[in-house]
C-alpha cells in the first residue's frame, strides 16, 4: 500500500450549520502562505495526499495547506436533504476561509467540480485569492430558457427515484472491491495507490460492507440551468493570476458528445485577465492521482 510521505492532520470544524471535516498538513502561522485545495464530485479531500508528498521540502516548509470534504462527501455528513445546490459551496468556502485565513489572501486550487467551484468563487471574493489553480473544472454546456420545462421535470423524476432508493451508491464486501472500483474509473491509477486511496473514499459499515463516502443525493440534477452568462461574469471579476491546467487525455468529447469542447472553454478563459495554461501529459482527468510530480511542479512553479 502506498506510503504517506507527509501525513495529514484531521479535523473538524463548524462551518454553517455543518461539522465540516478538513484535512491539514503543515502548521498554520502568519508568515506561511495558505494553500486550499478543493476536490471534485465524489471525491475526497484525501485525494491530494499524492501532490502533497511531491511537493519540494523547501516549498512545503512555508506553506500551510488545507483541504475540506465538501458537505455530503467523506466525512463532512450531510444535511437531511435530497439534493444539493452548487452555491452552497461558494459559501462553505468563504466560511472555511473566515475560519482559517481570516486576514491573509490565500492561494486556491480545486480540481474538476471543485475547480469550477474556485473559478466562480474567485470573481466572487477577488480580494481573497492571491493566485488561483483550476484542475480540470471546465465548466458545463451553455443552456438555453426554453430548456427549463425538460429540466425542472427531470429534476422531480430523478428526486422520485432517489427515494425508491434507485440512485443508491454500490457498497462493496470489502475494502479491496472499492480499490478495484477506483482502478477500474481510472486505469492509470495503481494498485498501491487505489489501496491507500480506498479506506479514505469508502468507510466499513456494521454490516461489514463498505459504503462509499458520498451521498446519493449528489447524483440528482441540479434544477437550475447552467448559466454561462453569469460565470462569465464572475470570470471577469477575477484580480488573481490563473493557472488553468489540463490532462493530456482530454475526456470532454467523451463527456458532452459535442456539446461542448475543450475549444469553447478556452475561448471562456478570454475573459479571465490573467491567465497561463498547461498541460499534465500522460494522465487523465484525475491527473493528480496519474502524475502528481507534474502537478506539483505547476503549483510550485506558479505559486512561487
Amino acid at each position: 500500500m502506498y506510503q504517506a510521505q507527509r501525513p495529514f492532520q484531521s479535523e473538524f470544524v463548524k462551518l454553517r450549520t455543518l461539522n465540516y471535516h478538513v484535512l491539514t498538513w503543515g502548521s498554520p502561522a502568519p508568515d506561511k502562505a495558505a494553500l486550499v485545495m478543493l476536490h471534485g464530485w465524489m471525491d475526497v479531500a484525501a485525494s491530494f495526499q499524492f501532490v502533497v508528498d511531491a511537493l519540494g521540502e523547501e516549498f512545503f516548509k512555508d506553506r500551510f495547506i488545507l483541504a475540506p470534504d465538501w458537505r455530503g462527501y467523506g466525512l463532512t455528513r450531510a444535511p437531511e436533504v435530497d439534493n444539493f445546490w452548487f452555491p452552497d459551496y461558494l459559501a462553505d468556502l468563504d466560511f472555511l476561509l473566515d475560519h482559517y485565513a481570516a486576514d491573509q489572501a490565500v492561494d486556491l486550487l480545486g480540481h474538476s467540480m471543485g475547480g469550477n467551484v474556485v473559478m466562480l468563487y474567485a470573481g466572487v471574493r477577488p480580494e481573497r485569492i492571491r493566485r488561483l489553480i483550476n484542475l480540470e473544472g471546465f465548466g458545463m454546456p451553455a443552456t438555453q430558457p426554453d430548456q427549463a420545462p425538460a429540466r425542472y421535470a427531470r429534476w422531480i423524476d430523478e428526486l422520485k427515484r432517489l427515494h425508491r432508493g434507485e440512485l443508491d451508491l454500490k457498497s462493496y464486501a470489502d475494502v479491496s472491491g472499492v480499490a478495484h472500483r477506483l482502478m477500474k474509473t481510472n486505469p492509470r491509477l495503481n494498485d498501491n495507490k487505489a489501496a491507500w486511496l480506498a479506506r479514505h473514499w469508502a468507510r466499513e459499515n456494521p454490516a461489514g460492507q463498505w459504503e462509499i463516502l458520498g451521498a446519493a443525493a449528489h447524483k440528482v440534477v441540479s434544477a437550475h440551468l447552467y448559466q454561462l452568462e453569469e460565470a462569465l461574469a464572475c470570470f471577469r471579476a477575477i484580480r488573481a493570476p490563473l493557472l488553468s491546467v489540463q490532462a493530456s487525455d482530454n475526456q470532454m468529447d467523451k463527456w458532452w458528445q459535442g456539446r461542448y469542447t475543450l475549444a469553447q472553454y478556452q475561448d471562456r478563459l478570454n475573459n479571465v485577465p490573467q491567465v497561463k495554461q498547461a498541460t499534465v501529459h500522460e494522465a487523465g482527468h484525475m491527473l493528480h492521482h496519474d502524475q502528481p510530480q507534474q502537478v506539483a511542479a505547476l503549483i510550485e512553479s506558479f505559486l512561487a
